[in-house]
């Protein structure tokens, strides 16, 4: 279970670790080099401010937006969110510095688009430098997985087979373009344009492959962008979240009222248009990025690392094979079908605290009482509920005209291991009603 966890995390001070699956064309060392050394802003990756903060020791300074501070103050409780951090408070960083907390890119833009929120700002105090690891929601499919299996007594006969009906069918509708990411994964690469329409047409079986979709063109915005708003972020240790805010809203209708990533899947032509409306400049390379970055991540995200890429494949294969030799992909799978259950509302804490109660052991045990979104350190960071050995102090926040936070009033209240309900109606993915609303990000 430890190595489970710790495979999930991702130390970007440190040489990549991880066990992938045998033939890829590309291992995890090849991209770290090619990410960091070959791409305007990949310094960013290694040398961050949020990574700076955490590896000092010092007090950290977090933003959280709330509409929820009345039923804060009244219960003297903060619960925590599940989502790409598990289990953990949804914050950013803030930096301290003679005018005030100046918010990091994200928080700022947490705060303009949701006028209706309160701010709070979290002081944490750690015990000593904090090991900054963060949690690659992405490679939590081995972790779903088991988790499912753990509890699946819990699920009906019917909802058992209902399960299994759906993650088959799932496959079997998407097996072809799956072998094709492994086929590109092992070198073999296919036309851009036509892997991206068949991702395209992909995603509605697997929504996994939406989640895996954004974040390798959120990835490429990122590090590739030459904006002056970005060098302005990147002089202050940043890498620009606005970029993959403006690529959701653009990409997906309604996004700004469901946050659903499994709905993302802009065909090769439309993929091309967005970001030369974003960006010129990059429009001409993202396609060929999409099939290099998104098949090699596939095939570490989905296959056992025991696994040779070379040989295995999707078409034809039955759910058991499939379950071994796949797991991450099962169990991703499995985690989002299993949401659009009617039962899900009253089940939902089953799963989830079965998985937050590991991580937090995991992140007590490594020193982390701020844990923070590890796909890339973009300023996507959390607060760990049960952490023994930090301080937490919570205020109200006011914000000047200059964009600097100030702490006004603070708030009598602790952190419970207690998880802030969360379900997913039948066929309305990623629907949230949490005491958190700052937590719409890319749901995991």
């Amino acid at each position: 279970m430890r190595d489970e966890w710790e495979h999930v995390h991702t130390d970007y001070t440190m040489p990549a670790q991880r066990q992938i699956p045998a033939s890829l064309a590309e291992s995890e060392s090849d991209w770290r080099h090619h990410l960091e050394r070959s791409t305007p802003n990949g310094w960013l990756i290694r040398h961050n401010a949020m990574t700076e903060a955490l590896v000092s020791g010092k007090p950290m300074y977090l933003l959280h937006t709330t509409k929820d501070i009345d039923a804060i103050r009244a219960s003297r409780q903060l619960h925590v969110s599940t989502g790409c951090l598990v289990g953990a408070l949804y914050c950013s960083p803030l930096a301290s510095q003679r005018e005030g907390l100046r918010p990091h890119n994200l928080g700022a833009y947490l705060m303009r688009t949701k006028p209706s929120t309160t701010p709070m700002v979290f002081e944490v105090t750690p015990d000593a430098p904090i090991r900054p690891k963060g949690v690659d929601y992405l490679h939590l499919g081995a972790i779903h997985l088991r988790t499912y299996l753990r509890y699946q007594s819990f699920l009906t006969p019917a909802e058992n087979d209902q399960l299994d009906r759906a993650v088959l069918a799932g496959l079997r509708a998407a097996a072809v373009f799956l072998d094709v990411a492994l086929r590109n994964a092992v070198g073999h690469a296919t036309p851009a344009p036509k892997f991206i329409d068949q991702l395209s047409d992909a995603v509605a079986h697997v929504p996994f492959l939406g989640y895996l979709y954004f974040e390798v063109v959120s990835e490429y915005l990122m590090l590739h962008s030459v904006t002056p708003e970005t060098k302005t972020y990147a002089q202050a240790g940043e890498l620009n979240n606005w970029l993959y805010k403006r690529l959701a809203f653009a990409a997906v209708d309604g996004m700004d009222q469901l946050f659903d990533l499994a709905r993302f899947n802009p065909r090769h032509d439309r993929l091309v248009q967005i970001i030369e409306g974003m960006e010129p400049a990059l429009g001409q390379g993202a396609a060929e990025y999409v099939r290099r970055r998104l098949s090699h991540l596939f095939a570490r995200t989905a296959l056992h690392p025991s696994q040779d890429a070379a040989s295995v494949t999707f078409q034809g294969a039955d759910l058991c094979t499939v379950r071994k030799a796949a797991p991450g992909l099962i169990g991703q799978m499995i985690f989002r079908e299993i949401r659009y259950m009617p039962r899900y509302r009253q089940l939902y804490h089953c799963f989830e605290k079965a998985k937050a109660l590991e991580a937090w052991d995991y992140w007590n045990n490594e020193g982390i009482p701020t844990p923070f979104n590890g796909v890339l350190p973009k300023g996507e960071v959390g607060v760990n509920p049960v952490y023994p050995r930090s301080t937490v102090r919570v205020w109200t926040a006011e914000l000047d005209g200059k964009g600097y936070l100030h702490p006004a009033d603070e708030v009598t209240a602790v952190f419970t291991p207690h998880l802030a309900s969360w379900w997913a109606p039948p066929r309305q993915r990623e629907m949230q009603n949490v005491t958190d609303d700052s937590r719409f990000e890319a749901l995991a």
